[in-house]
């Protein structure tokens, strides 16, 4: 009797696995790996909210190949090395398909390893510094040529700015971009003395004395500007200590590559009147996508909230994630990486973005003028769409590299020179 007890015990625990196993099969699991606390929390909790958004709008159209989607959201809480160990558990022990993540280059640089060694895929939002290209990422925020290098142009031929201050947060982002702006600006002829670099860690607050410096080594009579690659809550108190000092844009205008409408939002924008941002998408643009994209994120995340660049490389990545996906005919990430590839969407600012072979999307490009309500007013665009450069031409080390995950090449740092490529992803 307790023989058949034990067996009849057995046989229902391993129908209830069964059963727990086939509803989990009948999901389709989206990882989300946004900071929800720190310093990063200010910019990349929107971008959560995005991707919720999305998987409801999704399940109401029936969700991917018959399957609803599940959202699994977790905080890697603006802790680098935690992103990589929350990445590891999405994978190991959540079984996501895919992954929408990361902010900072940090981040990235963080999961880029377990991505890789877990053969998982991984949607990044965020502009970023490029010299890098994974088959097992999809870059959908700007890469240099698509954010940092029009920007200087545009500052160098419309406000015939000489001297540059480069100023941001101490990590690889604005040290590579940094690096390779730096590279640019003397190859057109900008002389070193005529160059500030400045770096300040995460979170930094005490600006006095570095504006001091700023402002010192705008007033020797040539045309200054600050290019900002601060990131994060740092970027408040940096712009309040400008006004103090008295600093307006038509003094010393500043582009910001990580100020966008969420991190105005709420702010006494007085300060930043007048400043710049660089960025592939605003809220105040006019298009019908546009229209509708806000007026669904406005009902979905309440009427005060705004929308950004980072949201709208989410909107695109995942609606071309999911094309692929249906493409496809499974969640399998070497078959719907390859389906990716010359995916087409539109983007919210009337235009369409593709997915290219190197991974990086056609973009426009945009420089606009940050309003007293916190908006954003185009004042400059690229007539159409640049291509994103996985590697830059401006630096020697990658200036003969190129990306392309399609055959014949199939890697991500093929060098044109030797017809070899270096590395097995990246």
């Amino acid at each position: 009797m307790k023989f058949k007890k034990f067996i009849t015990a057995t046989a229902v625990a391993l129908s209830m696995m069964l059963s727990l196993s086939a509803v989990a099969a009948d999901t389709i699991k989206v990882g989300v790996l946004h900071s929800l606390s720190g310093t990063m929390a200010i910019s990349e909790t929107t971008l959560k909210d995005t991707v919720l958004m999305m998987i409801e709008e999704q399940n109401k159209k029936g969700g991917l190949l018959g399957k609803k989607l599940e959202a699994v959201v977790v905080d890697p809480a603006s802790n680098w090395p935690l992103f990589a160990e929350k990445t590891r558990e999405l994978l190991t022990k959540e079984k996501v398909d895919v992954i929408f993540g990361c902010w900072t280059s940090v981040s990235r640089k963080s999961v880029l390893p377990v991505i890789e060694e877990l053969n998982g895929l991984l949607f990044y939002p965020v502009q970023y510094e490029g010299e890098e290209s994974s088959k097992n990422v999809f870059y959908t925020g700007a890469a240099p040529n698509q954010q940092a290098v029009p920007a200087v142009d545009y500052l160098m031929n419309e406000l015939e700015v000489e001297r540059w201050v480069l100023a941001g947060t101490d990590y690889v982002y604005p040290r590579t971009t940094n690096k390779i702006l730096e590279a640019y600006l003397i190859a057109k002829g900008v002389a070193p003395a005529d160059i500030m670099i400045n770096y300040t860690p995460f979170g930094h607050s005490d600006w006095q004395s570095i504006v001091a410096d700023v402002k010192k080594f705008g007033s020797t009579g040539k045309k200054t500007a600050v290019v900002s690659t601060i990131n994060g809550d740092a970027n408040i108190p940096f712009y309040k200590e400008l006004g103090n000092q008295g600093i307006s844009a038509e003094d010393i205008p500043v582009v910001a590559f990580s100020v966008g409408e969420e991190e105005l939002s709420g702010l006494d924008t007085g300060p930043l009147v007048g400043h710049l941002a660089a960025w592939n998408y605003f809220q105040s643009v006019e298009s019908d996508e546009n229209e509708a994209f806000i007026k669904k994120w406005k009902k979905f995340a309440g009427k005060k909230r705004v929308t950004n660049d980072p949201m709208e490389a989410t909107y695109i990545g995942f609606n071309m994630w999911a094309q692929a996906v249906e493409k496809a005919g499974t969640t399998e990430v070497d078959t719907v990486e390859q389906a990716m590839i010359g995916i087409t969407t539109p983007n919210l600012t009337g235009g369409v973005a593709v997915m290219n072979s190197n991974h990086h999307l056609s973009k426009p490009v945009l420089i606009g003028e940050i309003q007293d309500d916190g908006q954003i007013e185009t004042v400059w665009e690229t007539n159409g769409t640049v291509i994103g450069d996985a590697w830059s031409d401006h630096l020697s080390s990658s200036r003969n590299l190129i990306s392309d995950w399609t055959a014949p090449v199939s890697c991500g740092n093929f060098n044109t020179k030797t017809a070899k490529c270096s590395g097995q992803n990246f």
